[in-house]
């Protein structure tokens, strides 16, 4: 196991799902480890796992609480070479139906979002080696039906990370993304609800419908997310820039 002792970890999205995953994994390893979310109660029972994990509350819209957040962070753990861009929302929608409200709402977490977390993180990430990661998606890959937004948003984000690994690589920063499929996770469980709902079929149904063209023939897990996140942190990766580590099981 990768050893993170001294490395301090901002986490958003930690207060459930992957991002939980990753600050319990990280702190494990050693890590002092910051969540951030906008739930105090589900962060505070994250922070209850392990000793090292703290938090701080913040919306990734709001770029003056992410700066907080991070000054909060630094001046409690110091500064924080270890950024995880993980906070997102998954909705679904037919495009003729699809309004700018929700549109914008998919733009603003899951793009804008990232991009204000890598902002302020930047500010506090000190001198020496730093490692910027973005939770992203296959669908920001490639398409798929009913999630034009989410899709447009994630391949955003990672046009996002390829700009800024050429841009921050001569700095000693790396800045990739995790390409998950889908994750067992609260999200993903609302998506079988949603599709149980609008369809008649049952969850099992829907979530054999989802793995249909997944080898493996399972939904991912968290950990296995948060172990992707670990080594692209480690000094093991410290030559992986710009890339899209894709977790899905072997989907076409």
């Amino acid at each position: 196991m990768t050893d993170f002792s001294g490395k301090h970890a901002l986490v958003t999205g930690g207060g459930s799902g992957v991002g939980a995953a990753i600050a319990l994994a990280l702190a494990k390893a050693g890590a002092k480890v910051t969540i951030t979310g906008r739930n105090a109660t589900a962060l505070d029972q994250v922070c209850a796992c392990h000793e090292r994990i703290t938090s701080a509350l913040a919306d990734v819209t709001d770029i003056a609480a992410l700066r907080d957040a991070f000054l909060r962070a630094g001046d409690s753990s110091g500064h924080v070479p270890l950024v995880i861009a993980n906070a997102g929302i998954a909705e679904s929608q037919p495009f003729h139906r699809l309004e700018c409200e929700q549109w914008q709402r998919m733009i603003d977490t899951n793009l804008t979002g990232v991009f204000n977390t890598f902002k302020a993180g930047l500010e506090h990430m000190g001198e020496g080696a730093g490692r910027m990661v973005a939770i992203a998606s296959t669908a920001g890959l490639q398409g798929g039906g009913y999630i034009s937004a989410y899709s447009a948003a994630k391949h955003g984000v990672v046009g996002l990370v390829r700009s800024l690994a050429v841009e921050l690589g001569p700095k000693g920063i790396t800045v990739n993304a995790v390409c998950p499929g889908y994750i067992d996770t609260p999200m993903t469980a609302r998506t079988l609800d949603n599709i149980a709902a609008r369809t008649g079929m049952s969850r099992e149904d829907a979530a054999k419908q989802l793995l249909k063209d997944v080898p493996t023939g399972r939904f991912i897990t968290p950990e296995e997310v948060a172990g992707a996140v670990s080594w692209l942190c480690s000094d093991a990766a410290c030559s992986v820039n710009g890339e899209t580590v894709v977790i899905d099981g072997g989907q076409p």
